[in-house]
């Protein structure tokens, strides 16, 4: 069964410190219950593997698939 993503979910995603394994699962629930996504990569610095990414998508807003207040 496929987990939903909420929107008081994408507050958690900027919750510090997260492991990569729990970031991961957040994002794979977000892209999952999305209708369209994309992603930019702004930044890598070779010399210390710093890198920023940005996502841009849309929720898919099916009945069911999404609340604020579940």
């Amino acid at each position: 069964m496929m987990a939903y993503f909420r929107l008081q979910d994408f507050y958690s995603l900027e919750r510090s410190p997260s492991s990569p394994a729990s970031l991961r699962n957040k994002i794979a629930n977000m892209l999952l219950n999305s209708c369209y996504a994309n992603a930019k990569v702004e930044m890598v610095n070779r010399e210390t593997g710093e890198y920023r990414i940005v996502l841009h998508g849309t929720l898919d807003k099916e009945e069911g698939k999404w609340t604020e207040s579940s």
